[in-house]
């Protein structure tokens, strides 16, 4: 079973309620807990422990000079701006290729090759007896995040529970996340901008058919706009982290409540029972 732990913008506490999840599962069960917030991944801060590395690397093309006679296919063909003909040579632009391999395909003669680039890593970790985490880490300067998403859900492929924690917002990189998940917890917070936020990441579960619950982190105990939005589009509330000092104090020192905290563990147990039920598969 995949889940994934999505909100439509940044600091609402996706991470924590990822993090929390995966400890509290972790003392039952097996399970993969995969950061796909490749550009600012943060797990690891909560799971402490020596990381495996692998590279993540992405095909680009390569022009064979003496075999290109600059007719231009290959340029016309890319609608990314990768590929560059002058009257004397063809200019690479790496970075924006999205590594489609449609100019190796058109071109006539056989002039273009594709060699592998390094975008990223992926960091493996055993942090708990039964935790294993996942790290997708985009290298800087990078913008083709998906390549490395692909490469870190690739790794935690076999596991029978896997958590995807997506990056904050609804652009490409959350689509990779959320694409073969079998359920999706949106985590939210009861403000005018949180709101408007889960408008969108809604949609976007919506229209990738992915059934989804709500988490409403940071209650101050006014949420019925939120929930009145919730109830118009059919998105269960399937837990409520309320907006407290002592909660604030074991986050701000990196720990996690469900360790840290009475109930808590117990609370989280019962979000994935809820989840579980939404996605209507065996976990």
């Amino acid at each position: 079973m995949k889940i994934a732990i999505a909100s439509g913008k940044g600091g609402t506490g996706k991470s924590t309620v990822a993090a929390n999840l995966a400890c509290t599962l972790s003392c039952s069960r097996e399970v993969a807990l995969v950061d796909c917030d490749v550009e600012e991944p943060n797990l690891h801060l909560f799971f402490p422990a020596p990381a495996v590395d692998v590279p993540v690397t992405t095909p680009v093309p390569e022009i064979d000079p003496a075999r290109c006679n600059l007719c231009g296919e290959c340029g016309k063909f890319c609608r990314f701006g990768a590929l560059s003909v002058l009257k004397d040579r063809v200019l690479v632009f790496p970075e924006l290729c999205h590594s489609c391999g449609g100019c190796s395909l058109v071109c006539p003669q056989g002039a273009v090759r594709e060699v592998p680039r390094t975008v990223g890593r992926v960091a493996c970790s055993r942090p708990l007896p039964a935790l294993t985490l996942i790290s997708g880490v985009l290298n800087e300067g990078e913008v083709m995040a998906p390549a490395v998403i692909r490469a870190a859900k690739l790794l935690a492929e076999g596991h029978p529970l896997t958590l995807y924690d997506a990056s904050p917002g609804i652009a490409c990189p959350v689509i990779e996340t959320l694409e073969r998940s079998d359920a999706c917890i949106l985590v939210t917070e009861s403000t005018p901008f949180g709101l408007h936020d889960l408008r969108l990441a809604a949609e976007v579960v919506e229209r990738v058919g992915i059934p989804a619950g709500v988490v409403i982190n940071r209650s101050d105990g006014k949420d019925e706009e939120t929930l009145d939005f919730c109830r118009e589009r059919g998105l269960p509330v399937i837990m409520t982290i309320p907006f407290s000092r002592e909660i604030a104090a074991v986050q701000n020192r990196g720990g996690l409540i469900c360790r840290d905290l009475p109930g808590w563990e117990e609370r989280f147990a019962a979000l994935f029972e809820a989840i579980v039920k939404i996605a209507g598969v065996s976990p």
